[in-house]
This record gives structure tokens, C-alpha cells and sequence, in this order.
């Protein structure tokens, strides 16, 4: 399942991922902007889906977001509770979220959607739309490309996505984008997009 396999390839490596990306401060200072521009005013719960080492659940609430970080690595959940005291987290899955239906104002999911196999990307944004209150707002970071297909991560194969696509399925799912953010590869780093955007009213019948 790949889930299991991303689950061990992160605690194999938890404590160098932790070195290199731990903190705010190892983010680019554009990426915590988007961030705190689309999920900084949401007045409920703002769940950071994929929370790894925590950092960025600890950004938001920085802003005074009341945010709880999710993921399935033990190793970081662990670490993340040390580090950010009096902050909720907990071990699951984004896959199915333990919250009632339309019980959350704000979702980021960054770069926690990347080693999702194209078949299952739908579901889990239905998933977000399922627990998202209307005018909630997702926030997710992926790697850009011009068409859907994987790559050899250096932990586990990942995927790269169109943001025109994901643009698309977003809409399908009850969302509309409202900000896109792309940066071309530079110093070693592969090219960026985000995408903001707004839980939908659901239409009656």
C-alpha cells in the first residue's frame, strides 16, 4: 500500500528531514506569504494535513490560527509535540479526516499530495470538501509540471501535476481556486505551484 511505503520511507529518514526542513525559517519567505494570506484570517480550525515536523502548523499559529497538524510519520509527530507545546497533533491520514462533515474552516495541505497516485488525487479532495465549511479555504503547494506523471523522489516516488489540472479538479470536487502561485526550478530546486482556493456553497438537489 503506499501509504505504508511513504509512512516508512519518512521515519527511515525523519531526523535528516527534520535537520534540513524543520522550521519556518527553511521556507521561502513567498511560500509562507501565500500561506498566511489565504488561511490566516479563517476564524475555526485550520488543519495542516501532512504536518511532518510541524513547522508550518507552528507558522499559523503564529498568525493566531487555531491549527492542528495531521500525518502519518510517528517520528514527527513526536517531534512536533516538543517543539510546538500547547499545539494539537496527531497521527492519521488525509485520506479519511476523524472530523465531522463541514467542521473546518481552513485546510493546507503543502506538498503533502505529492506522492498520491493520480487515481486517488479526486477522492482525497472530496475528502477535504466533505469536512470543509462553505467559504473554508485549501491551500495546497505540489511540484509543476506540463502533464501528471512521477518522478524518482529521494524518498519515495512522487508525482508532478499541471496546476491547470488541478485547477480542474478542485472544481469538481466543490472548490474554486483563487490565487495561483508558480516559480520556475532554480538552484536546485524543481519548479513550485500553489493553488488557494474557496469551499463552494453546495447546490441544492
Amino acid at each position: 500500500m503506499q501509504r505504508e511505503k511513504v509512512r516508512q520511507a519518512y521515519g527511515s529518514i525523519a531526523n535528516l528531514y527534520i535537520d534540513l526542513f524543520g522550521t519556518s525559517q527553511q521556507v521561502d519567505p513567498d511560500d509562507l506569504a501565500f500561506i498566511g494570506r489565504h488561511l490566516a484570517g479563517q476564524p475555526g480550525t485550520v488543519l495542516d494535513l501532512g504536518c511532518g515536523p510541524g513547522h508550518l502548523t507552528g507558522y499559523l499559529r503564529s498568525l493566531g490560527v487555531d491549527a492542528r497538524g495531521i500525518d502519518l510519520v510517528p517520528e514527527f509527530i513526536t517531534h512536533a509535540q516538543a517543539a510546538h507545546p500547547g499545539v494539537e497533533f496527531h497521527l492519521g491520514s488525509f485520506e479519511h479526516l476523524d472530523v465531522p462533515t463541514g467542521s473546518v474552516d481552513g485546510i493546507l495541505a503543502w506538498y503533502s499530495l505529492i506522492h498520491l497516485p493520480p487515481p486517488e488525487f479526486d477522492g482525497v479532495l472530496s475528502e477535504f470538501r466533505r469536512a470543509m465549511a462553505p467559504g473554508g479555504r485549501l491551500v495546497l503547494g505540489f511540484f509543476d509540471a506540463d502533464e501528471i506523471g512521477p518522478f524518482d523522489h529521494k524518498v519515495v516516488t512522487a508525482y508532478r501535476w499541471p496546476p491547470d489540472d488541478v485547477s480542474e479538479r478542485l472544481g469538481r470536487a466543490g472548490f474554486r481556486e483563487v490565487e495561483r502561485q508558480q516559480r520556475p526550478s532554480e538552484g536546485g530546486h524543481r519548479p513550485h505551484a500553489a493553488i488557494a482556493a474557496v469551499a463552494e456553497q453546495r447546490r441544492a438537489g
